[in-house]
């Protein structure tokens, strides 16, 4: 309550409506969050939030760490990894799960993937496989020494494009006792095979271009960048599909974050492109639960893997009822839905 109150009054300090857009203006709140419900100051008792960094493999990684109400350092918790969409940051959706997470009473991290968003790394916006798998295994790293933390129970939750690289950290890393996907975005074979697989014919052409950014880069010239475009609202209209339509909203209108971003270096494609999300799926011997939108233009992701998940006995795929895939992100009703079905996933498995 003394959080909604002050996100009121600070929306009523600058001229704007309450309730509304303000909900998710960074601009208007201090940890620069950008999602409705987001908290707004530390109070005794209550969930807070703890922004951090720390050192992964020479790279500055900037997380938040959400604690909940009456935390002690001296009790023991069990803690949940968030690992955030292609082109998010920690203060979007990824932020709004650990916070609700946290509200269930655990410890919750969500970082910003390394050369992205506020963590360092040069050139901006690397987008390798292999490093957004090392940040999932680097924020068990850290929470397993954080005061509190039970390291003997720490949960995986993936969300889109982190629900792949969840998935990928999931098969080897056995620190994650559980894990949890949702709106699951298998990054490699969307690079390779186009959304849908619509782009099979294009897969050469690709890596050709891929391959020539590479030796561009390498012999000191201008870092090329995919992914990156600056579309009217009638060109976003005319997209082909619903994730791209309702991303270009969520990512530059509503929940708009300034480390936020489609971009990511050309080069980084002659990895994406030999990746695949659900290639040792098998691996997985934890509990998994895949949750997805059952109007998700993406569904078919999360229906290849939970079907590769040959591994476990213990999976279930839920789908939430009329959701899209960036629906899951923000509306009340289906995140609700989301955490309704995370709730007793993690009560049970985290125990």
């Amino acid at each position: 309550m003394r959080n909604a109150l002050k996100a009121a009054a600070l929306a009523t300090a600058l001229g704007l409506a309450a309730g509304s857009a303000s909900a998710a203006n960074y601009r208007l709140n201090p940890f620069t969050l950008a999602y409705e419900g987001a908290l707004t100051e530390n109070a005794p008792g209550e969930v807070n939030i703890h922004p951090v960094t720390y050192d992964l493999d020479g790279i500055r990684i900037a997380a938040n760490v959400y604690t909940p109400a009456n935390y002690a350092a001296t009790k023991k918790y069990a803690a949940i990894v968030v690992a955030h969409p292609n082109g998010g940051v920690k203060e979007q959706v990824a932020g709004l799960y650990a916070q609700r997470l946290a509200e269930l009473g655990y410890i919750a991290i969500a970082a910003d993937a390394a050369y992205q968003g506020g963590s360092g790394g040069e050139p901006r916006n690397v987008d390798m496989p292999v490093h957004r798998v090392e940040d999932i295994h680097g924020m068990a790293d850290y929470l397993s020494t954080y005061p509190g933390v039970d390291a003997e129970r720490i949960g995986l939750l993936g969300i889109c494009g982190g629900g792949g690289y969840a998935l990928a950290a999931a098969q080897t890393d056995k620190r994650f006792k559980s894990v949890a996907t949702l709106s699951m975005f298998n990054s490699g074979r969307v690079r390779r095979n186009g959304y849908q697989d619509t782009q099979l014919d294009r897969i050469q052409q690709r890596l050709q271009q891929a391959s020539a950014a590479r030796a561009q880069q390498a012999a000191g010239g201008e870092v090329l960048y995919s992914g990156d475009a600056n579309l009217s609202d009638e060109q976003i209209a005319k997209l082909p599909f619903d994730l791209y339509r309702q991303g270009y909203e969520y990512y530059w209108k509503t929940h708009a974050h300034p480390g936020s971003t489609f971009r990511y270096t050309t080069s980084s494609l002659l990895d994406l492109m030999r990746f695949d999300a659900t290639e040792q799926m098998a691996l997985i011997n934890q509990p998994l639960l895949m949750i997805a939108g059952s109007k998700a233009d993406s569904l078919y992701m999360t229906v290849a893997a939970y079907a590769a998940a040959s591994g476990t006995t213990d999976k279930e795929m839920a789908l939430i009822d009329g959701a899209t895939h960036i629906e899951t992100y923000w509306v009340p009703k289906y995140v609700d839905a989301a955490v309704a079905k995370l709730t007793p996933f993690y009560a049970r498995t985290l125990q």
